[in-house]
């Protein structure tokens, strides 16, 4: 199954880079149905023409963004070496307040590329 989500200029370069292998989200409804396997089409929303196509290879469920981030690797988050110890589980609130983490849950997807023929090289 394909999904489709919206991402911002900094996580989308840092994922087309290799440098961001997971992408947060809360555990809703859109995101439970995800699964091992699927392929997840990034969309800039900077630019709605660049686009990167992802494979799920693992997923990591947690109550909240302070248990994910104790759990998982910042760098693999985006963080890089300067930025992990100013790094926290706060940043994600910009995108999702705690009420709704304590809601929905969070979800981390391991994601791989999946070269694109077409795809726009911002």
């Amino acid at each position: 199954m394909e999904y489709t989500m919206r991402l911002t200029a900094t996580p989308f370069e840092k994922l087309r880079n290799g440098l961001k292998v997971i992408e947060l989200r809360l555990y809703d409804e859109k995101r439970k149905r995800i699964k091992t396997g699927d392929t997840i089409l990034f969309i800039s929303l900077k630019d709605p023409n660049d686009t990167l196509l992802t494979r799920v290879t693992d997923i990591y469920t947690f109550a909240s963004f302070e248990d994910l981030y104790r759990a998982l690797p910042l760098e693999d988050l985006g963080y890089s070496a300067e930025e992990v110890d100013a790094a926290s589980p706060k940043d994600m609130e910009e995108f999702y307040s705690p009420e709704e983490q304590a809601q929905y849950g969070v979800v981390g997807f391991r994601l791989d590329l999946i070269p694109q023929e077409n795809a726009a090289q911002g």
